[in-house]
């Protein structure tokens, strides 16, 4: 896997973050990529790979879905890459995504449409 590829991923957080949201985000969400721990770059990496290949068997119809598919399909994503890094992870790290926080939410669906952009290119 792609350490650019997770980049990738990385900055479509950030940016969502500072888009989304509500007042000043804690300074861990805006990490930079270099500052980034290696677990959280091989999890971004991996979570990259996965939508890759969602957008890249389904033909490109994932541009079909809705905004809120797109975010759960992230999230879901990413719960298994914590299961995978983390042994006795936090509530709030594995949360469903309908008890994420709308800006949560919303910074999902920016990360899979940030994905399928850089695919188009």
């Amino acid at each position: 896997m792609s350490n650019d590829n997770g980049r990738v991923f990385r900055e479509a957080w950030i940016a969502g973050v500072i888009k989304h949201y509500p007042g000043e985000p804690k300074p861990g969400y805006i990490t930079p990529w270099d500052d980034t721990p290696d677990w959280e770059r091989s999890a971004a990496a991996a979570v990259y790979e996965q939508v890759r290949q969602f957008i890249e068997i389904s033909g490109g119809m994932t541009q079909k879905l809705t905004r809120e598919q797109r975010g759960h399909f992230i999230a879901t994503c990413w719960i298994a890459q914590i299961h995978k890094h983390i042994e006795d992870p936090k509530p709030g790290y594995v949360a469903d995504y309908a008890d994420l926080p709308e800006w949560q939410r919303e910074t999902d669906a920016d990360i899979f449409d940030a994905i399928e952009d850089q695919m188009r290119r």
